[in-house]
């Protein structure tokens, strides 16, 4: 029995050597592949799915499946329906912190506890309802240790961008960012500022509308989330 059992652990690890060599020749095929047929194209990462045939392709801020030929393409997310996991989100995950952490907290308006025990980052606008609700809940964030770092999308038009601009510019940014969700008036200013690399982060982010937050493992929240509903997601 133990000859017996030996032979099929050498026999799996044999296998799964053989699937994981497979894997990289057909990775290497499809890296070859876009190099003839898309030159322009130049991928960031490409991994085997759990899909036989079917490859993950990361370019820039995009994920596509593809087979190694690179002869089909599928745009949208890959989904086990069994696990109900979705299977592109890790991925997309990934781009999303590596986009925050491009722009840097130092180009966000932050709000920190003494002890930051988590972190979200929250694009808003200035004016939307559901983004001004979210920001009345800040002072319970605090409290709950958890900072909150907001990246701007003016949706508005040229006001909305000019009212952002003087918010940063502000010489207290908390106190003017709080008057201004609050519904008063902020003392027009104009600095350098970040808010254009906000809103590239954002397009680079996906969202189509505020607020959306992103936790800390990379998942976006679209949309408004109460922090009762909110704190239990985060440090599950």
């Amino acid at each position: 029995m133990k000859l017996f059992s030996l032979f099929l652990f050498v026999t799996s690890l044999f296998l799964s050597t053989f699937a994981v060599a497979g894997e990289q020749d057909d990775v290497e095929q499809l890296k070859q592949a876009l190099a003839r047929t898309m030159p322009t194209v130049k991928p960031t990462k490409i991994s085997a799915t759990p899909v036989p045939g079917l490859f993950e392709v990361i370019v820039d801020s995009q994920v596509v499946y593809m087979s190694a030929d690179a002869r089909y393409m599928i745009e949208g997310d890959l989904y086990d329906l069994k696990t109900r996991k979705n299977v592109s989100e890790e991925a997309k995950s990934v781009i999303r912190l590596a986009a925050i952490n491009k722009l840097g907290e130092g180009k966000m308006l932050v709000y920190r506890p003494e002890k930051v025990e988590n972190t979200i980052t929250v694009i808003t606008d200035i004016d939307c309802p559901y983004c001004r609700r979210l920001h009345g809940e800040v002072p319970e964030y605090m409290a709950k240790n958890v900072e909150v770092r907001y990246i701007f999308m003016p949706l508005k038009g040229s006001a909305d961008m000019q009212k952002t601009i003087s918010v940063w510019c502000a010489d207290d940014q908390q106190k003017a960012l709080d008057a201004a969700k609050a519904g008063g008036k902020v003392e027009p200013k104009t600095c350098d500022n970040p808010i254009r690399e906000h809103l590239q982060v954002a397009r680079e982010l996906g969202v189509r509308g505020t607020p959306a937050i992103v936790l800390e493992s990379g998942e976006l929240l679209p949309g408004y989330v109460p922090i009762a509903k909110l704190l239990p997601e985060i440090r599950k």
